[in-house]
């Protein structure tokens, strides 16, 4: 093997999204990138419930208007356990800054949320993002 594949700090993730074509297109061209998708849910008290399992999260990837809620009670879950949040929603909300590492502005092509992704990554990492998508707007910075 001359080339080994970098390994991924950010491989599982949490899919929150209660729009299904959105959320079926999402975790499609996810796992094609090769990520975990851990589950997909519509619901905050799902979201609860898996975010307090015993299953690794790397990212929860949230909307803010739910169903049964507000994705900012999912993000304050997974902030509170140390689950890094990337908020995808049409508006990101006030006082999102204090529970997720960034927000992605819905409409967004799907390359897009994959550099807001390798953003995160590399902000994780302490490094400089290389790229920076349209619509994103990355609430954490490296040390």
């Amino acid at each position: 093997m001359l080339f080994a594949k970098k390994k991924r700090r950010i491989s599982n993730l949490l899919l929150v999204e209660d729009e299904p074509l959105v959320a079926f297109d999402t975790e499609h061209f996810l796992r094609d990138a090769e990520y975990a998708v851990i589950a997909t849910v519509d619901r905050v008290a799902d979201a609860l419930s898996v975010i307090g399992g015993d299953r690794e999260i790397d990212l929860v990837l949230v909307d803010i208007s739910l169903a049964d809620g507000s994705g900012l009670d999912v993000a304050r879950a997974a902030h509170g356990a140390g689950v890094p949040v990337l908020f995808v929603t049409g508006s990101c909300p006030e006082g999102g800054r204090e529970v997720a590492v960034g927000c992605l502005a819905k409409p967004y092509a799907q390359r897009d949320l994959l550099a807001a992704i390798a953003a995160i990554e590399a902000v994780l990492e302490g490094k400089k993002p290389k790229r920076m998508p349209p619509g994103f707007s990355l609430f954490a910075t490296t040390t």
